[in-house]
């Protein structure tokens, strides 16, 4: 069974996320508002450039005006070489060297964030000690999408906001190509050539220079927490589809996170878990119809339920990323997320399941349950597993 402290803080939880719902609710029936990523009584954690404090410097973008769809990008000092300056801020900007390395490359894991459509960030403080130490144990950048939340935007604004995001990454990506060949040297301290920076005709920045010095387009993993998974899963079905349009992007695996999978027929762990810890089914319902379109709701929405009945879905499923699904004992959604697994392996997909034992729904993500043993296991885990298709064989250990 959970722990003593994970009861409490459920009943707690349970509590402010059911006044939140109700809240949006009847804040829902005037005119909704546009573009909110995040709810004022959550705590959130400020971005920093600098890597004195856990090897890991982050930054704040944004990417579209028009829908205010936000990044955050978390890199690990392990990427950099001699590139840091006498405050340990780093600026960004791509060293030149003698041997014509400039930086390490690494891998980029697009992350999103949970919250069940209506709360959480990429600057939540679950969120950004999360991703922090997901791009410490990877040795990755990670990129995390502060997608649009319900109800001011519903249903397909998240989707929307995924598939943008990764358009935006393989856009960055070509133009760091393209950088790299044509154009000019950037001045910096009086000195040319001691840094360059990619800018176009007019001097206006085009490409963001972490990416630029760092990124591995090559090496994609999708990671989804929760409701983020559903998006995850989405992402990865749309590029399976873009092909080479998306490139230099290649999605290489995808990691679900507990996803956040329901269904207009009950399955098992839905009747025996109804009113399990934390998330409750009764109150997922209400997020749902915050998410989902007013008109016609539809608990078998593709974005709800992946394994829609009556559906060929094997043959959408075959050209799937390998795909890592996490699962808790005492989540009330495990049923579907397990049956999606199955599904995916059926059709010769690599696609573990991990599940583990006593724990709840978010065991691994919530702040004040990262640094269980369960959680410190699971990051362990998927990290050995992402590594299995990042790594490159004669340059790092392949597991």
């Amino acid at each position: 069974m959970p722990s003593l402290m994970v009861k409490v803080y459920s009943v707690l939880f349970k509590y402010n996320l059911k006044r939140r719902l109700q809240t949006l609710i009847e804040s829902s029936t005037s005119d909704p508002f546009n573009g909110v990523v995040s709810r004022a009584d959550e705590t959130t954690a400020t971005c920093n450039p600098s890597f004195s404090n856990d090897g890991v410097a982050t930054k704040d973008l944004h990417i579209d005006p028009l829908t205010n769809l936000s990044l955050r990008i978390f890199l690990p000092q392990s990427a950099l070489r001699n590139s840091v300056s006498s405050e340990g801020v780093y600026g960004g900007y791509v060293p030149i060297y003698k041997n014509g390395n400039s930086c390490k490359k690494l891998p980029v894991i697009l992350q999103f964030h949970g919250g069940a459509w209506v709360s959480g960030g990429i600057d939540t403080v679950s969120n950004d000690v999360f991703c922090r130490k997901l791009a410490k144990s990877c040795d990755v950048i990670v990129v995390s999408v502060g997608y649009r939340l319900a109800p001011e935007s519903r249903y397909p604004a998240a989707f929307e906001d995924g598939v943008m995001a990764i358009k935006w990454l393989a856009k960055q990506a070509n133009l760091a190509e393209c950088g790299r060949s044509s154009l000019d040297k950037w001045i910096g301290n009086g000195e040319k050539g001691s840094g360059r920076r990619i800018v176009d005709g007019f001097g206006a920045s085009m490409v963001d220079p972490w990416l630029a010095a760092h990124l591995d387009s090559s090496r994609c993993v999708l990671l989804g927490v929760s409701c983020g998974a559903n998006i995850a899963n989405y992402v990865a079905r749309y590029a399976v589809e873009a092909g080479k349009l998306l490139d230099p992007i290649k999605v290489v695996a995808q990691v679900l996170m507990y996803p956040f999978f329901i269904g207009d027929i009950p399955t098992h762990s839905e009747l025996k878990l109804a009113n399990s810890y934390l998330y409750d089914k009764a109150t997922c319902i209400l997020a749902w119809k915050l998410f989902l379109p007013e008109t016609n709701f539809n608990l078998d929405h593709l974005a709800a339920n992946p394994l829609v009945p009556g559906k060929d879905t094997l043959l959408n499923l075959k050209h799937m990323p390998p795909t890592l699904t996490v699962v808790a004992q005492h989540d009330w959604m495990r049923d579907r997320a397990i049956a999606y697994s199955e599904e995916l392996r059926r059709v010769n997909i690599d696609a573990p399941l991990l599940d583990y034992k006593d724990s709840v729904h978010d065991f691994a993500t919530l702040n004040v349950l990262q640094k269980t043993p369960k959680a410190q296991a699971c990051l362990e885990d998927i990290s050995i597993w992402v590594k299995k298709y990042i790594s490159l064989r004669g340059n790092e250990f392949s597991y």
